[in-house]
């Protein structure tokens, strides 16, 4: 399956997402779940569109896709500020409450590794949630 990657960024009121590389697909919204589905939705559209009036479906959405959902550090800090606190980050991550306010806030961009321990520390959790039955 080809990845398909999908941006989703942090807007004034919202959040907004659109493909890498694909013009014309795009959505709003104020949860993952109202950012996927409005995906599939302008996707759905977009290749309805090219049939109806003769356009080109881009390659990437042609045949099997795997969407693959990508948030910069700011805007996965932002969404889930209501979530987790800076200290519980902290203690899964490792990385110092006062850099996680900076990244935050955006006064300074993580560096690539910063960014991929948050990541695997994120995972990490939410495979461990996963493995939990109540």
């Amino acid at each position: 399956m080809k990845p398909v990657v999908v941006i989703i960024e942090r807007a004034e009121n919202n959040y907004s997402a659109y493909l890498e590389g694909i013009d014309g697909i795009f959505a709003v919204g104020k949860s993952v779940d109202e950012i996927k589905k409005g995906i599939i939705d302008s996707i759905e559209v977009l290749k309805e569109e090219c049939k109806e009036f003769g356009g080109e479906i881009p390659e990437a959405l042609k045949g099997d896709y795997e969407l693959i959902f990508k948030m910069d550090v700011r805007s996965v800090l932002d969404f889930y500020s209501n979530l987790f606190t800076k200290s519980g980050l902290e203690r899964i991550t490792g990385i110092n409450q006062k850099q996680l306010w900076h990244y935050a806030s955006g006064l300074r961009n993580p560096r690539p590794e910063q960014s991929l321990k948050l990541e695997k520390a994120l995972h990490k959790l939410g495979e461990e949630l996963l493995a939990i039955n109540l």
